[in-house]
């Protein structure tokens, strides 16, 4: 069951990112599915997880692997279908899951009836349903580059797209596809859905003067640097809507901005985002330097606004942090540690807990336009290939498939799964790891030490980043309740640490 120590639930779970197409394969046909993902959701109720976001499952061309929506309100029948969905959402509730989707409110499909529609005509009812133009300004889209806006034969048009041509964007100043939005939340929320995680939000308000941007001169695509007011008008009626449902239903923003200080106006005041995803240690290496600046920017601009943080290290659209961290085991494991102890709502990305890296891709294997396909690699579940998945998965596996699939750890006390089972054990019975403050503690230069603490609970977190032993001396007895590599828990700790070992003291 979800974490309780307070209400909302959000605040002290873990939520784990399913990518539906690579997490299980019920019909053999190599691509994941809605059924595959019913059948295990035992191991995620084992992991000890909280919540499950899925990436899109609705009907799509997958020209950006779902995000390119054609229909809001049913399932693709590459995943299954809308009695499969409220199967999932009844299952993982009676197992204490809460249900996240991926809600996309920028863009559609342009095979969405709406665009259709938008394009038969300039006096079709639904033409400013999107943007469209006579002459295009300056503005950048992201993955493939270029323009941002794309000719229209048939109505002598330009139309807006901050994504690949295929996924126009709506007009969110139109009231009707504001109503229509919002239909599609009340869709999702009536069918038990515990909130969604919404895509690029920041992108939905756009500059009404269509005015050229300098920026996009240097490259800069829009969606890394959109940032317009009418885009928390917005949020501000999603949020109304949301919290209009029992049950503490979520809001988890994708601003896709670079700054914490932007990105923390997105909560508003405490009446838009619940909270929203925080970039940076996704593109972090292994340095203490970097994460440590990632963490106090991340106390300094939200911890005054008592907006709550997230922290994630992986997802579908970057490398894996062990491939980013120099393909390194040990310090991906200790990665873990920091993960799931700081401040905020974690989460993480499915595979993690076996300690996967990015899939080689070739041109013959290559799917995703953007280049991201590394990440998002089938899950092996078994040691023999197929490693549980039909004869020809839709994408190649990681390295050490075989030694890394669950099977093979499922009974192996030193695993990466078994460590993962016991940190989100241990955050579970603390309130200091869940809800409680944090305090930066004094270390030496490659080592990150902070304290947690709620209360009467308190845990002291150390990290070593460098690949030599230091000392990290306490003036109090501590016991050494997880360790990154298994060792000494239990005994009391020795005031040094290993070469890249992460520690949860406990007194």
């Amino acid at each position: 069951m979800p974490n309780s120590f307070h209400s909302p639930w959000w605040k002290s779970a873990v939520v784990y990112q399913v990518y539906p197409r690579s997490f299980a394969d019920a019909n053999g046909d190599g691509v994941g599915d809605l059924a595959g993902l019913i059948t295990r959701l035992d191991h995620l109720q084992r992991l000890g997880v909280d919540a499950l976001w899925l990436s899109p499952i609705y009907p799509s061309p997958m020209c950006d692997a779902g995000y390119d929506i054609c229909d809001y309100t049913d399932v693709d029948p590459l995943f299954g279908s809308l009695a499969d969905l409220d199967e999932l959402i009844a299952q993982a509730h009676e197992r204490g899951l809460k249900v996240l989707l991926d809600f996309v409110p920028n863009h559609t499909s342009d095979q969405h009836p709406w665009f259709i529609e938008s394009r038969a005509s300039r006096d079709n009812p639904r033409r400013d349903w999107y943007i469209w133009r006579d002459q295009p300004n300056n503005w950048r889209a992201s993955i493939e580059g270029g323009s941002a806006w794309t000719w229209d034969e048939t109505s002598q048009q330009y139309y807006l797209h901050f994504f690949l041509p295929q996924q126009p964007d709506l007009n969110w100043h139109h009231p009707q596809v504001v109503a229509a939005m919002h239909q599609v939340l009340h869709f999702w929320l009536a069918r038990g859905v515990d909130g969604f995680r919404v895509d690029v939000v920041h992108c939905v308000g756009k500059d009404q003067s269509f005015a050229d941007d300098p920026r996009c001169l240097a490259g800069e695509p829009m969606v890394k640097i959109n940032d317009q007011p009418y885009s928390h008008e917005v949020l501000r009626g999603l949020r109304r809507l949301v919290d209009s449902y029992p049950g503490d239903r979520v809001l988890i923003g994708e601003v896709n901005i670079r700054s914490t200080a932007r990105v923390a106006a997105y909560y508003g005041a405490s009446d838009e985002l619940h909270m929203s995803f925080n970039f940076p240690p996704l593109d972090a290496p292994w340095d203490p330097v970097v994460l440590r600046m990632c963490i106090r920017e991340v106390e300094a601009d939200l911890g005054p606004l008592q907006a709550w943080p997230t922290w994630v290290l992986s997802n579908h659209d970057n490398s894996r942090h062990r491939s980013r961290y120099g393909g390194s085991l040990r310090r991906a494991r200790a990665a873990a540690v920091m993960l799931l102890t700081l401040r905020g709502t974690p989460f993480i990305y499915q595979g993690e807990e076996l300690g996967l890296e990015d899939t080689v891709v070739t041109a013959r294997t290559r799917v995703d336009p953007g280049g991201r396909d590394g990440s998002r690699a089938p899950l092996p579940w078994t040691v023999q290939a197929p490693h549980g998945w039909g004869p020809t998965p839709w994408l190649p596996f990681a390295a050490d498939a075989d030694v890394l699939s669950v099977q093979a750890q499922e009974s192996a006390a030193d695993s990466t799964l078994a460590l993962y089972r016991r940190l989100l054990a241990c955050r579970r019975r603390s309130t200091a790891l869940c809800l409680g403050d944090w305090e930066e503690l004094p270390s030496h230069p490659q080592v990150l030490a902070y304290r947690r603490h709620h209360e009467a609970d308190e845990r002291l977190v150390c990290i070593n980043f460098a690949d030599s032993e230091h000392a990290f001396p306490l003036a109090t007895p501590w016991r050494v309740e997880i360790a990154s590599d298994g060792q000494g828990e239990g005994q009391p700790f020795s005031g040094r640490l290993d070469p890249e070992q992460a520690l949860i003291l406990c007194r």
